[in-house]
């Protein structure tokens, strides 16, 4: 039923985002902003996207939960709520940095990033492990697989929007490239399997 009211939700996350399109859009066309008047128009265009994508990651996630909510409970999930816990405390801290035009607070978000990604490619390990433990674990791993990576997105999206802030209140480009953790990209997977 919540997974349900997620997936709906999202519809007006849509139109939202659409709605601050238009009176960006609006807003540039009638006042002509410059300098920081400016970059909030843009960070707002560009932060409405990254929300609205953060949407699309919920509803995603929201529509594996009939499986995962149907199989054998795995280990994997204790890790997966605490990663989304801290995802969901990214995407608050950042969007009241947002409103207080905190850059400093939203360069707190964006290094909390590296924590998201360790967590992410353990659990990727983890996950790989029950599938070659037994066979009826492929499904249900399969599943967290996908909504560990939606969760890790969004804490990639949470990050982008604090270097919108920090640009926009500050003029420039955080200092520091952020650091990536996530490698499951470049995993190998080793199998006991003789060639």
């Amino acid at each position: 039923e919540q997974a349900e009211i997620i997936r709906q939700a999202d519809k007006s996350i849509d139109l939202l985002e659409s709605e601050v399109n238009n009176q960006a859009i609006r807003l540039i066309a009638l006042r002509h902003p410059v300098a920081e008047d400016l970059r909030m128009v843009v960070a707002a265009l560009k932060i409405s996207a990254d929300l609205e994508r953060i949407g699309d990651y919920a509803k995603n996630i929201a529509k594996r939960t009939a499986v995962i909510a149907q199989s054998p409970p795995l280990g994997a999930l204790t890790s997966l709520k605490r990663m989304g816990r801290l995802v969901q405390e990214m995407i608050k801290d950042v969007l009241d940095a947002y409103l207080d035009h905190n850059p400093d607070a939203a360069l707190g978000v964006r290094v909390r990033d590296e924590e998201v990604d360790a967590l992410h490619t353990s659990l990727f390990r983890e996950l790989l492990t029950y599938m070659m433990e037994d066979q009826r674990n492929i499904t249900p791993s399969t599943h967290l697989l996908f909504v560990a990576k939606n969760i890790e997105r969004m804490g990639d999206l949470a990050t982008n929007i604090a270097e919108q802030v920090y640009f926009m209140v500050e003029g420039v480009e955080p200092d520091e490239d952020r650091t990536k953790l996530d490698d499951t990209a470049y995993q190998k997977v080793e199998t006991n399997e003789v060639p």
